[in-house]
């Protein structure tokens, strides 16, 4: 997983936020932001299944235990934020 996980940052490496979103506005970078994007969720979700954790509950249980001001802040970070 971190094989691809590091595929998609290094899409992002370097970039802030609005450079980012500039960046995959143009169609070939945004088919391959998109190709990474699903094979990240495709492995979590299999992997999730294989150790039977229910990816929405535990979202849920996140997003109640998270305080609001870090949840603010991640709902407006891109990637390049960091």
């Amino acid at each position: 997983m971190s094989r691809e996980v590091g595929e998609l940052a290094e899409l992002f490496q370097w970039l802030p936020a609005d450079a980012a979103v500039q960046r995959i506005s143009a169609n070939p970078l945004r088919r391959r932001v998109e190709e990474e994007m699903t094979d990240v969720l495709a492995y979590l979700v299999r992997l999730a299944d294989v150790l039977d954790i229910d990816l929405m509950d535990g979202a849920g249980k996140k997003l109640e235990t998270q305080p609001s001001a870090s949840r603010d802040r991640a709902s407006r970070e891109a990637p390049g934020d960091t």
